[in-house]
């Protein structure tokens, strides 16, 4: 079987495993297609993406073109003849006369078990949800979104206490191993796709970081869910609230200071425990664990991070600050 052209087009870390896969089964690609760089880290300097970085240390020609509907990079796509492009969290739409474009048209690397979770955070959105099971689909691209019909999908449970960054490198994973698995079938159409169910569609937004703020007034068994979800973008976190810092009561070992009204706590991990007050006030803050009231239950604070420090678990946490009775907004 000739070597088929392809064209790689995606930007972070969960695509970097799809074209480390298929460089190291034999299948450079001819060229790569990521986002321009981004400013990245307190410096905000401008960083290349992790699939740019790879490619070039390869030799891997690697266009960033902002936008794709410019016609001079469609030109450019089409000028390299390809047989198949093979997209994973990319971060562009690719419309129809890009789509047209490879002889064998465009096959993504989905980090969901379509038709759910369509959209751009579907690791996320699984754990938020509760769902026990999620998972990798290949599926060939059409013009809408996630939508096009699926050739493969391969299945692993989600582990009780996975972060979304834990549950992502392994679905990267397997994301890479799945696509180098069916290439060859697909490409030889000995794989045929299948429509997926409307029916049974649901819709994963992207993340902004006003999602992450706790909202305790939930039940904790959904915190939990949310910690894990945002673990670690954007990372869930709550506030001290404006009235417990007033009547102060927080105890600081020296030579630390009490905790400033509404000084900003991320929550890394957490565990749903009995408990029952106002939601957000802290029933307990010692060193076996820093508990707070929710709408149903309460959560144990497991690992937590003030602004510019380092994370601290809630015996290392509890032993410097004590926020006993006080709320947590």
């Amino acid at each position: 079987m000739t070597t088929p052209r392809i064209i790689f087009a995606g930007t972070p870390d969960f695509a970097l495993a799809s074209l480390t896969a298929l460089v190291e089964s034999g299948r450079v690609p001819i060229a790569v297609l990521t986002q321009p760089d981004r400013p990245a880290g307190r410096g905000k300097k401008l960083t290349a993406s992790p699939v740019k970085q790879y490619a070039e240390q390869r030799g891997i020609p690697v266009m960033q073109p902002v936008t794709l509907r410019d016609e001079s990079v469609v030109a450019d796509l089409a000028a390299l003849r390809p047989d198949l492009m093979i997209v994973a969290a990319y971060g562009l739409i690719l419309p129809q006369n890009v789509l047209d474009i490879p002889v064998q048209g465009c096959l993504n690397v989905h980090a969901s078990v379509l038709p759910r979770w369509r959209g751009a955070a579907p690791i996320q959105a699984a754990i938020l949800a509760g769902d026990a099971r999620t998972g990798v689909s290949l599926m060939a691209m059409t013009a809408g979104l996630d939508c096009g019909p699926v050739f493969h999908i391969e299945e692993i449970e989600i582990g009780v206490n996975e972060t979304a960054g834990e549950l992502h490198d392994r679905l990267a994973a397997l994301g890479g191993a799945t696509l180098i698995a069916h290439l060859d079938d697909i490409l030889a159409g000995e794989l045929v796709s299948a429509a997926q169910d409307e029916a049974r569609t649901t819709y994963a937004p992207k993340i902004e970081k006003q999602d992450a703020a706790i909202d305790w007034s939930l039940p904790a068994a959904e915190l939990v869910r949310r910690v894990r979800a945002y673990n670690p973008f954007p990372g869930a976190y709550c506030f001290v609230g404006a009235a417990s810092a007033a009547n102060s009561g927080l105890k600081a070992l020296p030579p630390l200071k009490p905790l400033p009204q509404g000084c900003r706590l991320k929550v890394w991990r957490a565990t749903a425990v009995d408990g029952s007050a106002e939601p957000g006030t802290v029933l307990r803050s010692d060193r076996n664990g820093i508990i707070v009231a929710s709408g149903a239950g309460a959560l144990r604070l497991d690992e937590l991070q003030l602004p510019g420090k380092r994370r601290a678990t809630a015996q290392e946490f509890a032993g410097q600050l004590d926020l006993s009775g006080q709320r947590l907004e």
